[in-house]
C-alpha cells in the first residue's frame, strides 16, 4: 500500500508543488530573506522523505518530471534579454568583461580553497562548475571526472545562497546601479539567483540572464583547460 501511494509520479509532483507553495506563503508572511521558498521546499521534502522512510527513487518518479522544465525555464529568460536588448547592446563590453572577471574569480577561489583544505581531485572537479546552471554544471563535472551528486548539491547551495543574500548585500554595500546588480547576481548564482534579479527589476533580470549565459560558456571552456593542466 505504501509503495503504491508514494512511488506514484503524482506523489513526487504533488509534494514538490505543496512544499514550494508553503515556502512562498511563509516568505510573504515573514518577509525574512532566510525564509526562502526554495530553501523551505528542500527542507520540507527531505524531512518528509526521512520521517516516513520513503526511498528517493520513489520521489524521483514524479520529481524528475519537474526537472524536465529546468532547461526550458532557463531558456525563457531570453525574453527578458530581448526586452532590454538596447540597454544590453550599449553596455555589452562592460557586462562581458565583468562577467569574465567574475567567472575566473569563482573558479580560482574554488581551486584555492580545495588546495587549502587538501580536497581530492574528484571533489575539486565537482565544485568547479558550482556557479552555472545545473544542466551545464553536470555536463562539465562528468566530462572532467567530477561527482555529479556533489556538483548538483554545490549548484543548489550556490543558487539558493545567492537568491537569499543578493538583496541583502545590495543594500549593505549600497550597490545602486541595476546593471552592476544584474551582473553580480547572474555571475555568482546562475538561474536561481537570476529569478531574484527578475524580482528586483527588468534591467537586473535581463543583465543577470546575459551574465549567467556568459558565465556558463566561460566556465565550460576554462574548466576543460584547467583539467588538462592540473
Amino acid at each position: 500500500m505504501k509503495e503504491a501511494v508514494f512511488s506514484s509520479p503524482l506523489f513526487g509532483i504533488s509534494i514538490s508543488i505543496i512544499a514550494y507553495y508553503i515556502g512562498v506563503v511563509l516568505n510573504k508572511k515573514t518577509k525574512i530573506a532566510l525564509v526562502n521558498p526554495l530553501l523551505i521546499s528542500y527542507v520540507i521534502i527531505i524531512s518528509f522523505l526521512k520521517v516516513f522512510n520513503i526511498p528517493l527513487e520513489w520521489y524521483l518518479n514524479g520529481g524528475d518530471f519537474i526537472n524536465l522544465f529546468l532547461t526550458p525555464a532557463t531558456a525563457v529568460l531570453a525574453l527578458t534579454i530581448y526586452r532590454q536588448r538596447k540597454l544590453i547592446k550599449e553596455n555589452f563590453l562592460t557586462i562581458a568583461l565583468a562577467t569574465f572577471v567574475g567567472a575566473i574569480t569563482s573558479i580560482v577561489s574554488v581551486l584555492a580553497l580545495c588546495k587549502l583544505f587538501s580536497l581530492s581531485d574528484p571533489i575539486t572537479y565537482s565544485l568547479l562548475p558550482k556557479s552555472i546552471t545545473t544542466p551545464m554544471a553536470i555536463a562539465v563535472s562528468s566530462s572532467i571526472g567530477g561527482i555529479e551528486s556533489i556538483t548538483v548539491l554545490a549548484v543548489i547551495i550556490t543558487g539558493v545562497t545567492g537568491n537569499i543574500l543578493a538583496p541583502v548585500l545590495i543594500k549593505l554595500l549600497k550597490v545602486k546601479d541595476p546593471i552592476t546588480q544584474g551582473v553580480a547576481i547572474g555571475t555568482c548564482s546562475h538561474a536561481v539567483g537570476t529569478s531574484k534579479a527578475v524580482e528586483l527589476g527588468d534591467v537586473q533580470g535581463a543583465v543577470s540572464s546575459v551574465a549567467l549565459t556568459f558565465t556558463g560558456i566561460i566556465t565550460v571552456v576554462l574548466s576543460l583547460i584547467i583539467f588538462n593542466f592540473i
